[in-house]
């Protein structure tokens, strides 16, 4: 366990010197989100606050309900860099002379997971920033802001080790850039934007049931008081069994051979 430990530690600083070098990827996972906070804040922001809070709503109130979803949209577009990164170390050989050698198994891939939690928190405190300089207003108290964090971190390791395992199975790191990107769009068909209620039946009736709407609410609730409900055991219940099964199909996938 102290030998598997100790490399899996090496291989998270090895992910984080790539993610020094090359900074341009951990940008890129913070810079789609904060497009988009910035146009539904200051373009639509007016309108839609009066639609969803009545004829008092402003931009102000709309931002403090559109940041939990742009938050959540920086997890999901997180799994794009992930999935790359495993597939390039797939690709370019390096997986198999780190067979050849006294590496634990285990380590590579928790080496990258970790990695990617990490760079996706950074990523997400830089997204956070921004909402609140664009005017979100969170009422959490510390014990509120811990659980946010937690519930984030939950819902990023779920995703990371999705985009691990999606990296191993891709055949090339255009393929893997490809695949997760539906992921990226599923808060968009969520509750991050607008309420379920105002969707269409079917449309309706999907983003009340994925994954990333009881997370959505759940954070919404923690930062900024809106009821919370069994919000956060069904998110748990949605982030944990994907963890497993996709930790389950990478280790799978990382013990075959490195040819594929």
């Amino acid at each position: 366990m102290n030998h598997a430990i100790a490399d899996s530690a090496t291989m998270l600083r090895r992910n984080l010197k790539h993610a020094l070098r090359y900074p341009s990827v951990s940008l890129s996972t913070a810079a789609v989100p904060i497009i988009f906070l910035l146009l539904f804040v200051y373009v639509f922001g007016g309108t839609m606050g009066a639609g969803i809070s009545g004829p008092g709503g402003s931009r102000g109130s709309y931002v403090n309900y559109l940041a939990p979803g742009i938050i959540m949209m920086t997890v999901a577009s997180a799994t794009v860099a992930t999935a790359v990164s495993v597939c390039t170390d797939m690709s370019e050989g390096i997986i198999a002379r780190f067979r050849t050698m006294a590496i634990s198994r285990a380590a590579v891939l928790t080496g990258h997971v970790a990695g990617s939690v990490i760079q996706t928190m950074i990523s997400v405190a830089l997204v956070t920033g921004v909402a609140l300089l664009a005017g979100f207003r969170p009422t959490a108290s510390p014990a509120g802001w811990i659980g946010a964090i937690g519930v984030l971190v939950m819902l990023a390791l779920a995703m990371s080790w999705l985009a691990a395992a999606i990296g191993m199975w891709a055949k090339s790191p255009e393929t893997a850039s490809n695949i997760p990107i539906p992921l990226a769009i599923l808060p968009l068909l969520a509750t991050g934007f607008v309420p379920a209620a105002s969707m269409p039946a079917g449309l309706r009736w999907f983003a009340q049931h994925q994954p990333f709407t009881p997370v959505i609410e759940t954070l919404r609730g923690l930062l900024v008081g809106t009821p919370i409900g069994n919000n956060a055991m069904i998110a748990a219940a949605w982030c944990v069994p994907i963890a497993a099964a996709s930790y389950l199909w990478a280790r799978s996938l990382y013990r075959r051979d490195p040819s594929r």
